[in-house]
């Protein structure tokens, strides 16, 4: 359990060293739950999603690395409706970080990967069902917050 705890803070908090030659290593653990009901209607939303992310700062503001994503989410309606959709990402990233002064940095990543998305939906009708390879680009801008040496937070501002 302490490990799990340990890998946990290690994804949600941010390893970086502005120094050419540090290890980058972030993420991030999402969870959701919600019920919603009416007088004719009832939902029952799940949603888990892991993003963990490691880097290599070659230069002084560049940072490369590798970078993943699991996520699966689940929503069951009281009509006997039930969608699944489970995604896979696998990819590198490029950073460039531009320090702000003080404890403040500006960085945008761009990221490049493969991709597979498995759906599958059922209603009273029948199922359908769709799995689908791909390649991914993204182009993410961000904040970072240096709290202590090394340690921080990351707010990405869109992606």
């Amino acid at each position: 359990m302490k490990k799990i705890l340990v890998i946990v803070a290690l994804a949600v908090f941010s390893f970086a060293n502005a120094q050419k030659g540090s290890v980058l290593v972030m993420g991030s653990i999402m969870y959701n739950s919600q019920n919603d009901s009416n007088s004719n209607f009832e939902s029952k939303q799940n949603f888990f999603g892991f993003q963990p992310k490691v880097g290599y700062q070659f230069q002084e503001n560049w940072t490369a690395g590798i970078e993943g994503n699991i996520s699966n989410s689940k929503n069951d309606l009281s009509d006997g409706s039930l969608y699944k959709d489970h995604v896979y990402k696998l990819g590198g990233f490029l950073r460039y970080s531009k320090p702000l002064g003080g404890i403040f940095s500006a960085y945008a990543d761009l990221g490049l990967g493969y991709k597979n998305r498995k759906e599958t939906f059922r209603n009273t009708t029948g199922q359908t069902y769709n799995d689908s390879d791909g390649f991914y680009a993204s182009l993410t801008p961000a904040l970072f917050i240096d709290i202590k040496k090394g340690f921080g937070l990351n707010f990405n501002i869109g992606g």
